[in-house]
């Protein structure tokens, strides 16, 4: 992990401070910026997103797809964790906590947008940082490329029905026309774009030549995931001054559902006899979430000034503190994971 990644949630913070600050000193600049649409899509905000998510994509050799059963049954624990459980999971804490538990200290006006986000933002698993987590904790790479390539494919055709079904289920109007387009923008258009120019650049350069454009690209790539935060926060900072509790509040839905998700697809590994350098990856890909496109599908659906895009960008706020935390758990957990599978194979009949 680079410096930057490492000290991501500072830089965010810091964006957090600026964003506010500029709304307040030039508040005609964010007008400017939000009147800037095309048929509902923000440009200098697709601009952002697709320099956020085109490198992160160039990561993703999607010939790995080839090799999925090689660990199967850490496959198919996390594809239930990430399409079956996750999304609804969320779905349920969401409406528990900001619905219900926490909503006379939340604006009214938001609550249902606050839900939208949380749900977004659950519904995309997490792409490029799942590598630097594996790495972390010397996760199985083939089956961490593996997983991640189905799940990028799975997301081109489940993100918008999974969406637009749990935004019907909270009564919170689908505008399925500007959904389908935010699929189409942030991430169709971004798959080819990325895997046309790894092509290339594996064709002119190979390997060496590809590690160099990543080493370039990520962190422009980091830099636009922060230059749309201040836009953000721009035009959130009017409503986090007068209740500054909103994030906090917004992180607790969050934080239950990255480590419930975690922990359940790490037990799961466990009881069906896959490797630690499988389980690993899995609780962690199971547990993160692809932040950058949830940011932009919010923004698209409910604008700038929603709690459904200020709900998303708390996922990228505790992105990093939370998922070390997780890493951590992972290794330490390493000697009592591989005793327990040595048990069952010693027990099992035969």
């Amino acid at each position: 992990m680079s410096t930057f990644e490492r000290y991501l949630t500072l830089w965010v913070a810091l964006c957090i401070a600026v964003g506010i600050g500029l709304g307040h000193v030039v508040p005609g600049l964010f007008q400017a910026v939000a009147a800037a649409e095309i048929a509902k899509v923000n440009l200098p905000v697709a601009v952002l997103i697709w320099l956020m998510i085109i490198p992160m994509l160039v990561k993703i050799d999607f010939a790995a797809l080839a090799r999925v059963r090689e660990h199967w049954r850490g496959i198919g624990v996390t594809l239930f964790i990430n399409w079956a459980v996750k999304p609804f999971s969320m779905a349920a804490l969401a409406w528990l906590f900001i619905g219900w538990l926490f909503r006379d200290h939340l604006p009214a006006d938001q609550i249902n947008s606050y839900i939208a986000g949380l749900i977004i933002l659950a519904a995309a698993p997490c792409t490029a940082m799942v590598f630097v987590w594996s790495n972390l904790i010397k996760g199985e790479p083939h089956f961490t490329l593996s997983q991640v390539a189905l799940n990028d494919t799975i997301m081109v055709f489940a993100f918008a029905p999974i969406v637009g079904l749990l935004l019907g289920l909270s009564a919170i109007t689908v505008p399925w026309d500007t959904l389908m387009i935010s699929v189409a923008l942030y991430i169709v258009v971004p798959v080819i774009i990325a895997q046309m120019l790894r092509r290339r650049v594996l064709a002119a350069g190979g390997e060496a030549g590809l590690q160099r454009l990543l080493g370039a690209v990520q962190p422009l790539s980091l830099v636009a995931l922060l230059a749309t935060l201040v836009l953000l926060f721009g035009f959130q900072g009017e409503q986090i001054i007068r209740q500054p509790l909103v994030i906090a509040l917004l992180a607790v839905p969050i934080l239950i559902q990255v480590y419930f998700n975690a922990g359940l697809a790490y037990l799961l590994n466990r009881l069906s006899g896959e490797q630690h350098c499988v389980a690993g990856p899995s609780a962690l890909i199971g547990a993160s979430n692809f932040f950058e496109l949830a940011v932009a599908a919010a923004i698209s659906l409910f604008g700038f000034e929603s709690g459904a895009a200020l709900a998303t960008v708390v996922g990228v706020l505790i992105e990093v503190p939370v998922m070390l935390t997780v890493v951590w758990i992972v290794n330490r957990s390493k000697g009592w994971y591989e005793g327990e599978a040595r048990a069952a194979v010693t027990t099992r009949p035969g």
